[in-house]
């Protein structure tokens, strides 16, 4: 018995079909903004594989599985917006205060250094801050489509957003038994980067955009 086959030559025109029906450009805002979350799922999968943290791997997974649901959204036609909802459920508040309640949970176990992090000091946590650049990434997809008027629930923006946020501390999380310099890259001098003395902490939104 032969195996189905990988490809199917439907996307040769430079289309793609959407989720429930329909066909877009390769290149059309929505297909950028799921595209960009696929690409972030995969590389916290990559996270996942090389931590040694069971509760890591736990978080990532489920946090993959949000984004399934957030790339879900996205790769909707409007029309079809209902079928999304009864089938598959819309992003909503209560999602992004699940998603709040693990960050918070987090950066309780951790102290976040008030110096600027250099990503790379252990492979899993190195693969985790590449998968929250791609969540800003997909962010910044996501409001090119709320600019376009494109986007009916505002609350995928915020989730995408709160996600990045929990890769930050996730990645720190990972890291939380190194030395200092090998997480910011250069020895404690009590400064802030920007040579002023400080109390605060660095959050992900200080780090990129």
């Amino acid at each position: 018995m032969s195996s189905p086959r990988v490809y199917t030559r439907s996307g040769d025109s430079g289309e793609t079909g959407l989720l429930f029906g329909g066909r877009v450009s390769k290149a059309d805002l929505a297909t950028e903004a799921y595209g960009t979350i696929d690409e972030a799922v995969s590389m916290m999968g990559l996270g996942r594989a090389l931590s040694n943290s069971d509760r890591v791997k736990a978080v990532l997974l489920e946090s993959q599985r949000e984004l399934f649901h957030v790339a879900s959204e996205l790769a909707t036609a409007p029309e079809n917006r209902t079928l999304l909802e009864d089938r598959v459920g819309a992003i909503s508040p209560e999602m992004i205060e699940s998603l709040e309640a693990r960050i918070d949970a987090l950066k309780a176990e951790v102290e976040l250094p008030r110096a600027f992090i250099v990503p790379g000091a252990s492979p899993a946590s190195a693969a985790i801050d590449v998968a929250r650049t791609m969540c800003r990434t997909a962010e910044r997809r996501i409001v090119a489509l709320k600019e376009a008027d494109r986007l009916p629930n505002d609350n995928v923006l915020r989730f995408v957003n709160r996600m990045s946020d929990l890769l930050f501390v996730l990645a720190r999380y990972e890291d939380r038994a190194l030395p200092f310099e090998l997480t910011t890259g250069e020895p404690p001098t009590g400064e802030s980067p920007t040579g002023e003395s400080g109390t605060g902490e660095l959050t992900e939104d200080d780090q990129s955009v």
